[in-house]
C-alpha cells in the first residue's frame, strides 16, 4: 500500500482503522494495566534504594517513573471503564434503538428538559466514543510531558553539581555553568507560559523574535518534537482545548485524594522512627526482609536478641565521607570522584594499588567517629565494609553483650560531628531490643 498521506486508498485505510481502533485500545489498555501493576513494586524499591544511596540521578528517574505509573494507571482504568460503558451502550442500542420520550409519558416540563439535556441515544454513544479515544491518546501525551519535565530537572541538577563541585574551574563555574542555569530557567519559564496559555507566545508577532529560538532548543530538550503533532491536533478544536485545561488539574486532584490518609491518634503514627519508645520495621533485618524494604541509618538482627553478641550494621551515606574529610584533611583526594561516572573513561573509586594505605586510615577515621552504646555501656566499634541483604553499602561490627542483663535495652548509634569550629557527638538513631539469651 502507498503510504502517501494524499493517496485516496491510504485515507480510506486510515478511516477503517479509526473506526476499528477501539479493539486495539482495549487490548493495549488491558495488557498495559496488568503490566503496570506488575512493575509498581520494583519502581518503588528502586526509588527507595536511590534515596538511601543519595543518588540524585536515579531519584529523578524513579520519581518520573512513579508519576508516569500513576498517570498511565488512572487514565487507562478510566478508559477501560468508559469503553465498557460504550460497549454496553452499543448493545443496548441494538436491542432498544433510540430513546422514545413519548413512551415514557413524563410531564411536558421533564420531557422538554430531557430532550434538551439528554438528547438522542446516538449522541450519547458518540460522546462516549469521543471521550474514550481522547483519553487513550492523551494518556501517553501526558507521559511525554513528564519526560520533558524530568529532562529539564536533570539538566538543572547536572549544572548545579557542576557549580557546587570544588574542583570545577572558576571560568567554567561563572562563565558557562551559571549562565547556562539562568538561560535554562528563562527558557523553562517561557515554555511553561506558552504551554499553559495554549500557544499564546506563538500567536503574537512581537513575542516570536525572542521565543522562536527558545522553542527550537526546548523541543529537543523536552523531546516534544516526537509528540507535537498530537498536541496541535488537540488544540485545533474546542473539545481538545477544554479537555487540555481540565485534565491536568483533574489528575492533580485525583493524586491528592489518593494520597489522603486517616489518622487514629494525635501522638502515634504507623511509620515512626526508632527511638527509646518506638521500634521501626526499618531497623530490624528480619522485618526488613519480610517487608521487602530498605534499612534506615542502622540495623540489628531482630527485636529479640538471643545470642551473646549484637550484630550492628550502619548505613553509609555521602555525609559520612564529608565528615571524614573534615576530621582528616589528608584523606581528601585532589579530585572528588563521587557522583556519576563511566567506567570507560574513569573510575568512581581510588584503585587499591594507589589507595591501600589511605583506605586503612579511612576506616580508622570511621571507627573513631562512631560510638555504640547499649544503655550506658559504650563500645568502640571495629568495622568492616560490607553490604546488607538489600545491597546497601555500610559498616558492620559485632558487640559483646554478655554483661548486659536480660530485658529491654536501647542501642544508641552516635557519630562525631562538627558545627563551625565546635566538635560534638551527635545521636544518629536509637534502636530498642530485648535481650533474652538462650543459655541463661
Amino acid at each position: 500500500m502507498n503510504n502517501n498521506p494524499q493517496d485516496k486508498k491510504f485515507k480510506e485505510w486510515l478511516d477503517i482503522l479509526q473506526q476499528e481502533s477501539w479493539q486495539l485500545e482495549l487490548i493495549i489498555s488491558g495488557f498495559a494495566i496488568y503490566g503496570l501493576f506488575m512493575i509498581i513494586e520494583p519502581i518503588e524499591l528502586a526509588g527507595l534504594e536511590a534515596q538511601n544511596e543519595q543518588n540524585i540521578y536515579r531519584v529523578f528517574l524513579t520519581k518520573g517513573l512513579l508519576i508516569s505509573w500513576y498517570i498511565l494507571t488512572i487514565n487507562l482504568i478510566a478508559h477501560v471503564i468508559l469503553r465498557g460503558l460504550w460497549i454496553g451502550a452499543i448493545g443496548l442500542r441494538y436491542v432498544s434503538g433510540d430513546i422514545e420520550y413519548d413512551i415514557l409519558k413524563y410531564s411536558p416540563k421533564f420531557t422538554k428538559h430531557l430532550i434538551k439535556r439528554v438528547g438522542s441515544f446516538d449522541n450519547y454513544v458518540a460522546t462516549l466514543e469521543k471521550y474514550c479515544s481522547v483519553i487513550f491518546s492523551i494518556t501517553f501525551l501526558l507521559v511525554f510531558y513528564l519526560i520533558g519535565l524530568v529532562s529539564i530537572g536533570l539538566i538543572f541538577a547536572l549544572l548545579g553539581l557542576l557549580v557546587a563541585k570544588e574542583t570545577t574551574p572558576d571560568w567554567v563555574r561563572y562563565w558557562i555553568a551559571t549562565p547556562a542555569i539562568v538561560l535554562t530557567a528563562i527558557g523553562t519559564l517561557l515554555t511553561f507560559i506558552d504551554f499553559v496559555t495554549q500557544g499564546w507566545l506563538k500567536k503574537k508577532k512581537w513575542t516570536t523574535s525572542f521565543y522562536y529560538p527558545v522553542y527550537w532548543i526546548f523541543k529537543y530538550i523536552t523531546f516534544s518534537f516526537l509528540y507535537r503533532p498530537m498536541v496541535y491536533n488537540f488544540l485545533d478544536n474546542k473539545f481538545g482545548k477544554r479537555l487540555s485545561l481540565v485534565l491536568i488539574p483533574l489528575i492533580v486532584l485525583i493524586s491528592i485524594l489518593a494520597a489522603t490518609q486517616f489518622s487514629t491518634s494525635n501522638y502515634l503514627e504507623k511509620e515512626m522512627d526508632s527511638s527509646s519508645f518506638a521500634a521501626s520495621t526499618k531497623n530490624y533485618n528480619d522485618l526488613i526482609s519480610l517487608n521487602n524494604s530498605f534499612a534506615d541509618r542502622a540495623t540489628i538482627p531482630s527485636k529479640v536478641i538471643q545470642t551473646s553478641f549484637l550484630n550492628v550494621f550502619v548505613i553509609y551515606g555521602r555525609s559520612i565521607e564529608d565528615d571524614v574529610f573534615f576530621f582528616n584533611k589528608d584523606l581528601k583526594p585532589e579530585e572528588d570522584r563521587r557522583g556519576i561516572y563511566s567506567p570507560v573513561f574513569s573510575e568512581g573509586t581510588i584503585p587499591w594499588s594507589e589507595g591501600g594505605k589511605r583506605i586503612h586510615e579511612y576506616m580508622e577515621e570511621i571507627e573513631d567517629m562512631y560510638t555504640l552504646s547499649v544503655d550506658s555501656i559504650q563500645f568502640k566499634p571495629k568495622f568492616v565494609v560490607t553490604k546488607n541483604f538489600q545491597n546497601q553499602l555500610g559498616f558492620e561490627t559485632f558487640v559483646d553483650i554478655r554483661s548486659v542483663p536480660q530485658g529491654k535495652h536501647i542501642l544508641n548509634v552516635s557519630r562525631k560531628d562538627h558545627d563551625n569550629d565546635s566538635i560534638y557527638l551527635r545521636k544518629i538513631i536509637e534502636i530498642p531490643f530485648w535481650y533474652y539469651p538462650e543459655n541463661k
